[in-house]
């Protein structure tokens, strides 16, 4: 059994989504440790704003917000690829086999951010904070897309 690339698209939004909205509060949380809750999500921007969305540490629309709809559009490609890749099994839809899923996603997508994305198109949030919660993000990418696999496993 295959996933198309329709549903994959689907679950993708879905999951991709509960992702994107899991490890962007867990950036704000470890951006508010820093004193600074908005300097994780603020930095994402980088790819259009350069330095400047790097070195913002307050809340604005051009920065936190840009920020935060391509941390999300991000989430959704993901999600979209580790739906098409792991989806189309009902086994997979289980909360274990869902959440070994969602981790080698996150893994694949932390390697494919730090390691093949030029600079100017790695995620941003590297500057603003330490491997430890770097680690983290992902942590909390990977139990949104496990928590969406698990949603869309009736449909």
């Amino acid at each position: 059994m295959t996933t198309t690339w329709k549903q994959a698209l689907r679950e993708g939004i879905v999951s991709g989504s509960l992702a994107a909205m899991c490890s962007a509060g867990y950036l704000a949380w470890a951006g508010r440790q820093r004193g600074m809750p908005a300097a994780p999500l603020n930095a994402v921007s980088h790819w259009l704003f350069g330095n400047a969305a790097l070195a913002s540490d307050e809340a604005s629309l051009r920065y936190t917000l840009t920020g935060y709809l391509t941390h999300h559009a991000a989430s959704i490609f993901w999600g979209t690829l580790h739906a098409r890749a792991w989806g189309a099994e009902p086994a997979h839809k289980e909360p274990l086999p869902a959440l070994a899923g969602a981790a080698a996603a996150a893994g694949v997508a932390c390697f494919v951010d730090y390691q093949l994305t030029p600079r100017r198109l790695t995620p941003g949030f590297e500057h603003r904070l330490g491997k430890p919660e770097l680690a983290e993000v992902y942590v909390f990418f990977a139990l949104g897309l496990a928590a969406g696999s698990l949603l869309m496993r009736r449909r």
